[in-house]
């Protein structure tokens, strides 16, 4: 396997997974939370997208196959649970919630959804793994496919650790005014996910 298909694979996972896109996301996903609390919520995000990608690596479709769940669908239910998300970024609801149960109620912890899945481990990135790996025959194309998408992450993993500076920079008043916009392109960024499912499905608009 030559270098310029690393080179490849690398450019594709970063533009699907987007690492610098994510971080506004994380800000406002995280917002309100300490220091150390983020950069567990980071590091578990990462994680768990890994072990995602990986299993989808070396079992590829046979995963949605044997629980009777097509590509097209996947894209469907996560681009609906990722519009849930937004619309708790757009109208605070996570932000209430905190201030009428500060000390009763246990701050969900975005880290596996929507972190992970779908927005570092989405439909798209999953869809790349499954397609590079099959590209090359032989044990060790998944391992390589997977040592690029690491390499990825740990670049998305970099720029949540800097959020918090982010964060300093914006301000409160800053932070509610991007945490509402990134909600609105999260909402598209859902209705998205759905119509290509729908798409894939052979629905035309």
């Amino acid at each position: 396997m030559d270098s310029s298909f690393l080179i490849s694979a690398f450019v594709t996972l970063f533009v699907i997974i987007d690492p610098i896109g994510l971080t506004p996301l994380f800000v406002a996903l995280t917002q309100g939370v300490g220091s150390r609390e983020r950069r567990i919520i980071a590091l578990h995000s990462c994680l768990t997208a890994f072990g995602v990608l990986a299993l989808f690596a070396f079992l590829g479709e046979a995963v949605l196959t044997f629980v009777g769940v097509s590509m097209p669908a996947f894209r469907i239910s996560g681009g609906a649970l990722l519009f849930l998300t937004a619309l708790d970024m757009l109208f605070e609801r996570r932000t209430k919630r905190r201030e009428g149960h500060a000390e009763e109620e246990e701050r969900p912890d975005p880290s596996v959804f929507p972190l992970a899945i779908p927005l570092i481990a989405g439909p798209g990135a999953i869809a790349t793994v499954i397609l590079l790996a099959g590209q090359n025959p032989g044990i060790t194309s998944p391992f390589l496919v997977l040592g690029v998408a690491f390499a990825v992450i740990m670049v998305a993993l970099a720029f949540f650790l800097s959020a918090g500076f982010l964060e300093r920079l914006l301000g409160r008043k800053g932070n509610t005014v991007v945490t509402r916009l990134l909600g609105m392109l999260l909402a598209a960024l859902a209705v998205q996910f759905i119509l290509e499912g729908l798409r894939d499905f052979g629905f035309t608009g």
